[in-house]
């Protein structure tokens, strides 16, 4: 990116950001990233202030400051700083959410893991129930406060072993919520964990760490940016966390209770098979994201009686 040189045509008039957003496309596609053009406008969008920029419409010529901010912004996410990081904040379903280096960045395929979560809530109400959600390893709080804003009557529990990701999420509660979110800090591991909340559970869902150790992510955004906690879920095949999950689910559902787990699209036959090795759940089975890929697992709680090496 650069302005006319002193001398030349159009040197004593600043270019318009339309021509800026051009350049900046050309940079970003250059670099690599995957989607420059919309980076370049969100990006431009931030530097003028405007929660979103339509081209047809920018200024021409650009302010004053303009050249010099885009310029700067472009040049960190030419060295692939996730875009979120950059302007503070990403999308998740309806809601804009604050994020911040240090706590996972939500993804688009985490949406259709809410949206199961969603509808059992919202099935649930219409019945004439306050169903209990709980969403274990919440980062963002992004699931959480997709089923607190878009399933009124439903209690939601948000759990993170990250106290920057608990922070995050009760900030983002606050700008964005209900107001009746609890967050709770706790490791999934533990078996103490919501105690007060064993058997009354209604939906369980969980998007947790699962990248196995030798499966570093090629996208330096991920790669370099996304905290290891968030991404890697121990053990050789990267389960270990979430088999913590599925242990949680089977002490804290309801009978018939929902568990919705997102994990890598390699996974779901392990994850199948993990769910059934705990003698807890029925109706085991997989979800496809919105490319068609395998990615989460759901299930429901048997009843006590039908639990495996239990008795009526």
């Amino acid at each position: 990116m650069s302005t006319p040189a002193p001398g030349s045509a159009g040197a004593d008039r600043a270019p318009g950001v339309r021509t800026l957003v051009e350049a900046a496309v050309r940079v970003l596609d250059e670099a690599g990233v995957p989607s420059p053009r919309v980076d370049a406008v969100a990006l431009a969008a931030y530097a003028l202030g405007l929660p979103r920029l339509e081209l047809a419409l920018a200024p021409d010529p650009a302010p004053a400051g303009f050249v010099e901010e885009l310029a700067e912004l472009v040049e960190r996410r030419r060295r692939r700083e996730p875009l979120q990081h950059i302007v503070g904040h990403t999308v998740f379903r309806y809601l804009t959410l604050r994020v911040e280096p240090g706590v996972f960045v939500p993804r688009p395929e985490t949406e259709v893991v809410a949206q199961v979560a969603i509808d059992e809530a919202a099935r649930l109400v219409a019945a004439g129930a306050t169903p209990v959600v709980v969403d274990l390893c919440c980062g963002t709080g992004a699931i959480a406060l997709s089923v607190d804003t878009e399933v009124p009557g439903a209690h939601v529990v948000a759990v993170d072993l990250s106290p920057q990701a608990v922070g995050l999420t009760r900030a983002n509660s606050g700008a964005v919520g209900t107001r009746t979110l609890r967050v709770e800090q706790g490791d999934v591991r533990d078996p103490d964990l919501l105690a007060d909340l064993v058997g009354k559970v209604d939906v369980l869902v969980s998007n947790p760490p699962y990248v196995p150790p030798d499966a570093v992510p090629r996208e330096p955004e991920v790669r370099d940016h996304d905290p290891d906690l968030a991404l890697y879920g121990g053990g050789a095949d990267g389960l270990d966390v979430p088999r913590a999950v599925l242990a949680a689910a089977a002490r804290l559902l309801v009978p018939g209770g929902l568990l919705v787990m997102e994990h890598a699209e390699v996974q779901d036959a392990e994850a199948r098979a993990a769910a059934d090795r705990t003698g807890a759940f029925v109706d085991v089975g997989t979800l496809p994201d919105l490319t068609g890929r395998p990615r989460m697992l759901v299930a429901r709680r048997k009843a006590p009686s039908h639990v495996e090496g239990s008795h009526p």
